[in-house]
């Protein structure tokens, strides 16, 4: 089922989210619930708090960065990610290390708005996957980086809390006009001001 994704400002998405148990009702029908919004919003990753759970879980397809056009290379930070899909559940960022890069970034939550955030290129995260199995695992490149992006939803962070005060400022009415339900995302989205989501 495709789900509404929450748009900025709403207070959902700058809340920590809550560890959840095996016993979470319904939680693989969740997980498929969240692929299919991501799929159907083009989307590479989707955190619960996007689609109204303040919970610590996000799906991640990153097959879309590992596709060139003929007569292209692929850029050396996406190797590997062909068959890059993954659940993360309660994740926790052990470690980030590296030199900083910079790339455009962009959210579903925060359609048509894609600015340069910097991260670490590489980190050590610890996750349990949707059959509960344990895990802790090193990443670089863009798969570091969705998961950075990823893990910053259900720590109640925004790729937009990484800019300057002056881009801040710059997008501020843009900003404001998403959370009013002003964008022509196209994918259905749940906004903070409207009683029920729009398209």
């Amino acid at each position: 089922m495709i789900l509404p994704i929450v748009a900025y400002g709403s207070p959902i998405l700058k809340k920590m989210a809550e560890e959840i148990d095996e016993n979470y009702k319904d939680l693989h029908k969740l997980i498929d619930d969240m692929y299919e919004t991501m799929y159907e919003a083009s989307g590479v990753g989707l955190a619960a708090p996007q689609i109204d759970r303040s919970i610590r879980l996000f799906v991640v397809d990153a097959s879309p960065f590992a596709e060139v056009e003929e007569g292209e290379e692929l850029d050396p930070m996406a190797a590997g990610l062909e068959n890059f899909k993954k659940v993360f559940i309660n994740p926790i960022i052990e470690e980030q290390s590296g030199e900083e890069w910079g790339f455009a970034e962009g959210c579903l939550s925060i359609p048509n708005i894609r600015e340069e955030v910097f991260r670490k290129p590489k980190i050590k995260i610890s996750y349990y996957d949707q059959n509960w199995n344990f895990f802790e695992e090193e990443y670089d490149g863009f798969a570091a980086r969705i998961i950075q992006h990823e893990y910053d939803h259900v720590e109640g962070v925004l790729f937009t809390d990484y800019l300057t005060p002056l881009k801040k400022r710059m997008l501020k009415k843009k900003l404001v006009n998403i959370s009013k339900g002003d964008t022509d995302a196209s994918y259905r989205m749940k906004f903070p001001t409207l009683k029920k989501g729009k398209r």
